[in-house]
């Protein structure tokens, strides 16, 4: 199997063209063997990259242990992904699990239209927030040193989120219109250098005050950012995912060992 990997602020994805669907997306195994960076390529998540009659391309995206979500770092990847196949240029329009999907393509930054988000749902004093992934959001001071996998998992096995679970994100401002951000990721089942669904969900939260919204998020993996407009019922749309999206290497990896 032909792999590519890439990373956006860290985040890591196995790309794989699959436009003759030879990817057997059926074998969760052989997804998490892949992801494992012990025994396999190993990522945060692995990428299919398909042809689609009605969009430029269709991406199927595994969760390291094989459950299915919509990833924003993981979409940005896929377009870089499909612009260095030649499956698109400058904008393109592309379907992922939760619909249809904008993105434009410069160099190495992408800027990914998000999936419009119904609102802020008050939780205990931290907020949730669905951006196509499921994200529990808590602001703390000292972000650095908080631990970011002991409370994430806790709250990400909560009963009020079973059976499906939900991705942790703590925040800490850094500015009227700048936050930093760690996130526990289900299916990951740790922390990682950062989560684009999550970031998207944590800048929503933030900023509650405005109608239009530029947010500037740092991750331990690098930076993004998030724009947003807010609808009078709290309802947001034209939400964009802002950042960079790089390859770093490519390979072959043998499926029958």
């Amino acid at each position: 199997m032909v792999f590519y990997k890439y990373q956006g602020t860290g985040n890591d994805f196995v790309m794989i063209d699959d436009r003759e669907n030879k990817f057997d997306d059926q074998n969760l195994d052989l997804v998490s063997r892949i992801c494992d960076r012990k025994f396999g390529i190993g990522a945060d998540g692995l990428i299919l990259i398909r042809n689609h009659q009605d969009y430029d391309f269709e991406m199927i995206y595994f969760n390291a242990d094989g459950s299915q979500s919509m990833c924003g770092n993981g979409a940005r990847c896929a377009v870089a992904f499909a612009g260095f196949l030649g499956i698109i240029k400058e904008k393109t329009n592309f379907l992922a699990i939760d619909g249809p999907h904008e993105a434009a393509l410069s160099q190495d930054v992408v800027e990914l239209k998000m999936g419009n988000v119904k609102g802020i749902i008050p939780k205990d004093g931290d907020s949730f927030v669905n951006t196509g992934s499921p994200h529990h959001i808590r602001v703390v001071e000292d972000v650095h040193n908080y631990p970011v996998f002991e409370e994430g998992k806790k709250i990400r096995y909560r009963e009020d989120y079973a059976p499906g679970g939900t991705n942790v994100n703590f925040i800490e401002a850094l500015g009227d219109e700048e936050i930093f951000v760690r996130t526990y990721e289900r299916g990951v089942e740790n922390e990682t250098l950062s989560c684009g669904t999550g970031v998207t969900a944590a800048a929503i939260a933030f900023e509650q005050e405005k109608s239009d919204a530029e947010v500037k998020i740092k991750t331990l993996g690098g930076n993004l950012s998030v724009r947003f407009h807010r609808n009078e019922d709290g309802s947001l749309d034209n939400v964009w995912l802002i950042g960079p999206a790089k390859q770093v290497f490519s390979g072959k990896m043998e499926l029958s060992n």
